[in-house]
């Protein structure tokens, strides 16, 4: 069968990718075309348009890039109708994905599949009329969200999670020993605090500088920072004012896998923090007055923001958000998962219960006998 998938950014890639590898193994005869990365392009077929051409976030970027996204949107259809696929499948990235849904079902008539599914439970809610609309079968990695459809009677298929996979996956071929990270990584034979600040400009600058505030309080530890992909060196250089601080690019894994505890900014990396048992502190800056932050708050549809707590319906990990993030606060709940035993363990047994809520590995292979399943019939 002829596949065209669509992934906006590099977690999509990834994703994507083990999707892909999991429909050849059903699908010999599986042809691929996609917007995507290196990651997919790795499993074969044509790579029509770099995630790196088409991911901006953001009011002010989305605004400036305006004409290049509207040309992005017609090339994508443009090459959906003449490639002629079985099926259209998108990963995520609904800002674009849902304009190629309309056009895919409208016009030409062609399954939409959807692998992970757009956060509506979080904003944009509205959302859910044009996935009723356009989109045939929808492949959920998030255990809540199964409820929240059925609400909006919309059937989903809750696949499992492809982060387990990617982390069961490396701690099944890693072995490393703290001391041989540190010194690949030309650190301090110090126990590690790994700093998560997000993955764009923006994020970063907003919550960065509230995690490194705390690093004197905490001489007898060091601060790594998770280089994100695209970010230059010189732009974390140019915020870190100390000698107790690094930066590590393309290891987060094995960061996390050496680290004591961690902050984290909110997204995937909460959950992948949890998965390789660190406790963390989940910090989310956004410039707000304190009067107009409880006004808003009930406004919002979700109880956290972090996914862990979201998987565990409950508080599993502490959530500073928007003023809360004071340097007085991040000390003090930092004191906690570092030298409180049983406030450690209770966030270890929170991790324990959100991984059962999860499930094992095998998402992607799920999805795609699921996926080859709707299809043949």
């Amino acid at each position: 069968m002829k596949y065209y998938l669509i992934a906006g950014e590099a977690s999509g890639d990834l994703h994507a990718s083990h999707l892909m590898a999991a429909l050849k193994m059903q699908d010999d005869q599986a042809e691929f075309r996609f917007f995507g990365g290196d990651m997919m392009a790795a499993q074969g077929g044509a790579l029509v348009q770099h995630y790196r051409e088409m991911a901006y976030m953001g009011f002010i970027p989305v605004i400036c890039h305006f004409p290049t996204i509207l040309n992005n949107i017609r090339k994508c259809k443009k090459d959906i109708a003449l490639f002629k696929p079985d099926v259209v499948i998108l990963v995520d990235y609904p800002g674009f994905n849902m304009k190629i849904a309309a056009y895919v079902k409208s016009t030409l008539s062609i399954p939409v599949f959807y692998y992970i599914s757009p956060k509506i439970w979080a904003w944009k809610e509205y959302r859910i009329k044009s996935i009723k609309r356009y989109v045939d079968r929808m492949y959920s990695i998030l255990p809540f969200e199964v409820e929240f459809y059925k609400k909006h009677a919309y059937e989903i298929e809750y696949v499992g999670n492809p982060s387990v996979d990617e982390i069961a996956a490396y701690q099944s071929l890693s072995k490393e020993s703290l001391s041989s990270f540190q010194k690949r990584n030309h650190l301090a034979d110090k126990p590690i605090i790994a700093l998560l600040a997000g993955s764009r400009q923006q994020e970063i600058r907003a919550n960065l500088n509230h995690m490194l505030s705390v690093m004197d309080s905490f001489p007898d530890y060091q601060f790594v920072i998770a280089g994100a992909p695209g970010i230059e060196e010189s732009f974390y250089r140019a915020q870190i004012h100390s000698d107790n601080c690094s930066i590590v690019f393309g290891q987060t894994y094995p960061l996390l896998q050496q680290s004591t505890a961690a902050l984290v900014t909110s997204g995937t990396a909460t959950l992948e923090t949890a998965l390789f048992d660190v406790p963390q502190i989940v910090c989310y800056h956004f410039s707000m007055p304190p009067f107009l932050y409880r006004i808003l708050r009930p406004l919002i549809k979700v109880r956290y923001i972090s996914l862990v707590n979201l998987i565990a319906d409950k508080e599993v990990c502490k959530e500073l958000l928007g003023c809360m993030i004071t340097r007085e606060r991040l000390v003090s709940e930092l004191n906690a998962i570092l030298f409180d035993k049983e406030a450690r363990n209770r966030m270890l047994q929170g991790y324990a219960g959100m991984k059962k809520r999860l499930g094992g590995p095998g998402a992607p292979q799920r999805a795609a006998e699921s996926l080859f399943r709707a299809l043949k019939r």
